[in-house]
């Protein structure tokens, strides 16, 4: 057999984790009169690569106030954070809705933004069959030449995609990855056992249970303030160091628990980096600010976990 040549390996690497193995769902940073901050969104996207060691970031998914954001809004964002760390990490750009010619609209607006791949949720709130679903990811997929990522989680949109309907996708080349919300872990198994999508966890609860169902990472929340750490935290468990892998996630529960169960993702994670002195802002209604309260316990959490908070906040 021929020795592997870096080629090989680059492009086992990217069957294996075609995005990376730590993603963050970036916040959309706004001014203090609701505007767009792009120089934040740049500033924090090169503080989520460079300080806090994502491998990708996905810009205008929930977390990112999509569903308040205006399409010309989410191109500027795109372009913004794709000229920010486009060399360096892989930008997907979120580009579901609830409406399929809308979403192929996004999608290609995306593709010509310079976005390398696309994260695609199942459509929300009118609830379509599985037939339905089949079509419309099929559709997307079609419409440009970028890697896909279904996103599944059924807690929003209402309705999960199911084993075999993944299955089927599957068979298409664009859809290659699944972020996965819907905390079925045999599930997920059945599909990873029975196709060559790649999994990422998107709970961060379940985060080292999926590393070890076969996930090849996260597409994270609090890896805003923590994604140094599970990065570190993938490492290990790749390395098949597990002890240290799970007493990362043990040390990172407060910081999950602070972020991810007592508020809305998009309203703690502003918070935090608040706190911290990052781009975040306000949001958008019907997202309101955390209280004072909120903030006082977020800050004790998020020190317990490990995370520096400058005194000028305290």
């Amino acid at each position: 057999m021929a020795p592997s040549t870096t080629s090989d390996a680059a492009s086992a690497a990217d069957r294996t984790s075609p995005f990376g193995r730590m993603l963050t769902a970036m916040v959309t940073p706004f001014t203090p009169d609701g505007a767009v901050d792009y120089d934040g969104a740049a500033r924090l996207a090169t503080h989520l690569v460079d300080v806090q060691r994502n491998d990708g970031l996905v810009v205008s998914g929930t977390t990112g106030e999509s569903p308040t954001t205006s399409d010309a809004e989410k191109e500027q964002l795109l372009r913004t954070v794709v000229d920010a760390v486009g060399d360096r990490a892989r930008v997907v750009a979120g580009a579901g809705t609830n409406d399929t010619e809308h979403t192929l609209r996004l999608a290609k607006a995306a593709e010509a933004a310079g976005a390398h791949a696309l994260l695609v949720v199942t459509p929300y709130y009118n609830k379509p069959p599985q037939e339905g679903l089949l079509r419309h990811f099929t559709a997307v997929a079609d419409a440009t030449g970028l890697p896909n990522m279904l996103y599944d989680i059924p807690g929003r949109t209402g309705v999960p995609i199911h084993t075999e309907t993944l299955i089927r996708l599957a068979e298409h080349p664009r859809i290659v990855a699944v972020k996965d919300a819907k905390g079925d872990l045999f599930a997920g198994s059945q599909v990873l056992a029975a196709t060559d999508l790649v999994f990422y966890s998107g709970d961060d609860a379940l985060n080292l249970a999926w590393l070890s169902m076969g996930a090849a990472g996260f597409v994270s929340v609090v890896g805003h303030v923590v994604g140094a750490d599970l990065h570190e935290m993938i490492d290990a468990y790749h390395a098949g160091d597990t002890g240290r892998a799970l007493a990362i996630h043990r040390r990172l529960l407060p910081v999950i628990t602070a972020i991810m169960t007592r508020t809305q993702g998009a309203i703690a994670v502003k918070a935090a980096l608040n706190l911290q002195g990052l781009p975040g802002g306000p949001l958008r209604p019907p997202l309101c600010e955390a209280s004072p309260e909120f903030a006082a316990r977020l800050r004790e959490d998020l020190l317990h976990g490990g995370v520096k908070i400058p005194e000028v906040n305290t």
